[in-house]
C-alpha cells in the first residue's frame, strides 16, 4: 500500500512538473510573438540624438533578429555587423518575473543583462551598471507598419531622475520599402511574416528566419499539425 501511494505521489509530481514546464514554454513563445516584427535583417544608421553637438558622428550597421528553439523552449537572437557598441544578444521571456530579459555582448564580449516590459509597442529594458551605478536604458520599437526598427540608448546617473539620451539607431528592413506592409504568407513555426519557402511531403510552407527553418526541419509534422489546427480554428 505504501509503495502504491509513493508511486502515485511521484507520478502526480512529475505530471504537474511537465504541465508547469509546458505552460512556461507556451507563455514564452506567446510573449515573444508580440515582438515578431523584430524578425529579419535591418540596415540603418546610428548616431547621437538629433540636435546634438555630435550629430554628425554617425555610423552604418546591419543587424538581424531571428528565432531559436531548443525542445519546447524558444527565444530571439540578435547578430550585429559593423555595430559601434553591440555584437550579439539573446532576448528571452522570464515567466516567473513576467519580464523580457535581454543579454547582450559588447564588442569586447562583455555581457550585459537588461530586464524590462513591452508597453504601447515599445520594449523598454534597463540595467544598473555594477561599477558606475548608473541606470542604462534600451528602448526598441517598430514603426511604419513593421518596415522600420528604432532603438535608443540612454543613461541616468546614480541619484538623478532624468535620463540622458546617448545615441539612437534607425533602420529599414532589408528588401522592403516604406509604405503599407503586405503580409501574404505566414511562418509555419512562429506565425510571423513568412519569407522563405520550406517543403514537406509535397506541401510548401513558409518560415521567417533561419531559426524557424531549422526548427521546421527538425520536426516538420509537429509544426504543420499546429499550423493547420490554427488555420482550421480561424485564428
Amino acid at each position: 500500500m505504501l509503495r502504491k501511494l509513493l508511486f502515485s505521489a511521484v507520478f502526480a509530481f512529475l505530471s504537474f512538473s511537465f504541465l508547469f514546464a509546458a505552460d512556461k514554454n507556451s507563455d514564452s513563445k506567446e510573449a515573444l510573438q508580440k515582438l515578431q516584427d523584430f524578425i529579419g535583417e535591418w540596415k540603418g544608421n546610428g548616431g547621437p540624438p538629433p540636435n546634438s553637438k555630435a550629430s554628425k558622428n554617425i555610423w552604418t550597421e546591419t543587424f538581424q533578429w531571428g528565432w531559436r528553439f531548443k525542445g519546447d523552449d524558444s527565444w530571439l537572437t540578435l547578430e550585429v555587423k559593423d555595430g559601434k557598441f553591440f555584437k550579439n544578444g539573446e532576448l528571452k521571456w522570464i515567466p516567473e518575473k513576467k519580464v523580457y530579459q535581454f543579454t547582450v555582448s559588447d564588442l569586447k564580449d562583455n555581457k550585459m543583462v537588461f530586464d524590462g516590459k513591452l508597453n504601447k509597442d515599445i520594449l523598454t529594458l534597463e540595467r544598473v551598471d555594477p561599477k558606475t551605478k548608473e541606470t542604462q536604458r534600451l528602448e526598441m520599437n517598430n514603426a511604419a507598419e513593421g518596415v522600420r526598427f528604432i532603438y535608443n540608448y540612454s543613461h541616468k546617473e546614480q541619484g538623478k531622475t532624468l535620463f540622458i539620451k546617448d545615441y539612437m539607431v534607425a533602420a529599414t528592413k532589408s528588401g522592403m520599402s516604406l509604405g503599407a506592409k503586405d503580409k501574404k504568407t505566414e511562418c509555419v513555426v512562429s506565425g510571423g511574416l513568412g519569407t522563405m519557402p520550406v517543403s514537406y511531403k509535397g506541401e510548401t510552407f513558409y518560415v521567417c528566419c533561419s531559426g524557424c527553418k531549422d526548427a521546421f526541419a527538425e520536426n516538420p509534422e509537429k509544426y504543420i499539425k499546429e499550423f493547420k489546427a490554427k488555420k482550421a480554428g480561424g485564428e
